[in-house]
């Protein structure tokens, strides 16, 4: 059976996993994912039991007890290129082995679900409301890295969008996941669903402009105007298309829930960030659990 080498799998002294530190037993099936670090404290505050914690760089995990039922909390730090190494680590932790540096006989599949803000594309959509995304549009490039990417890749969308946004040519290819069906249907019950753009970052990436201008100027305005067979672009964020392309390469079952912070169409942020958070967070622990 095939060995991954030390400069290909890097794991501690432990044989935990080097970035995310974590071990197979460490990660329950159901694992939350989060952009900030402070907030898993404030989601495993909720826990009634904590069997686990650790911590190395921003990658800090809880893993514990809600409803009786087992999750961990982990942050990932912002961005497509760190859920690049959360996603290849859960993984790695819970189906190599770490003694032997082989692929276990029996996979685990997790269900991978992230918790983060957003900005809303659609006037319609309110600050403050939750946005489940149908599918991450990547804008960020990273999935092109891997070789079976267009085995998953919904064409039809990535294409519509080139056509429709005068795409540049030297930008990389806009790749397209679907979320989980099961988790989809169990968070989409009235919550706004639709496509969610995933950029490299937070300025001209996103259509902002400070000092230097953003290279396509309309950027948003064809966000907000892509539609195909229904479906529309609703809000941008940093992490869904990297999440759900990586996890459904690898076998896993993941969705992102944002809480819209601004609307960019109509120019408002929310008054009260903290709360527009608890109510994401209460929102999607009782959904999981139920």
């Amino acid at each position: 059976m095939h060995q991954f080498p030390e400069t290909e799998l890097i794991l501690t002294p432990e044989n935990r996993v080097y970035h995310i530190n974590l071990k197979a037993e460490d990660i329950a099936d159901d694992v939350i994912v989060v952009g900030d670090q402070h907030r898993v404290a404030q989601i495993s505050s909720r826990f009634s039991k904590i069997d686990f914690k650790t911590e190395h760089r921003e990658f800090v995990t809880h893993t514990g007890i809600f409803n009786g039922k087992r999750i961990t909390v982990l942050s990932t730090g912002i961005g497509p290129d760190n859920i690049d190494i959360v996603l290849n680590e859960l993984d790695a932790a819970v189906n190599i082995n770490p003694e032997k540096r082989e692929l276990n006989k029996t996979l685990r599949s997790l269900n991978i679900i992230r918790l983060g803000t957003s900005g809303a594309l659609q006037a319609d959509i309110p600050v403050n409301g939750l946005v489940v995304s149908s599918h991450g549009l990547g804008l960020d490039g990273l999935l092109n890295f891997y070789e079976s990417w267009k085995t998953i890749n919904e064409d039809d969308i990535s294409e519509e969008f080139i056509r429709h946004t005068s795409w540049l040519k030297n930008l990389p290819y806009p790749y397209c996941v679907a979320a989980s069906s099961q988790l989809l249907e169990k968070f989409r019950a009235d919550n706004h669903v639709g496509i969610t753009a995933t950029a490299p970052g937070f300025y001209g990436p996103q259509g902002r402009e400070i000092r230097l201008k953003a290279a396509m100027h309309n950027l948003n305005e064809s966000l907000t105007s892509f539609r195909l067979n229904n479906q529309r672009i609703t809000n941008f964020e940093m992490e869904t298309s990297a999440l759900y392309g990586l996890g459904k390469l690898l076998g896993h079952n993941c969705l992102t829930v944002c809480v819209i912070i601004a609307n960019r169409v109509r120019k408002e942020f929310t008054s009260d960030y903290k709360k527009s958070v608890e109510v994401l967070i209460e929102n999607c622990l009782n959904r999981l659990t139920s």
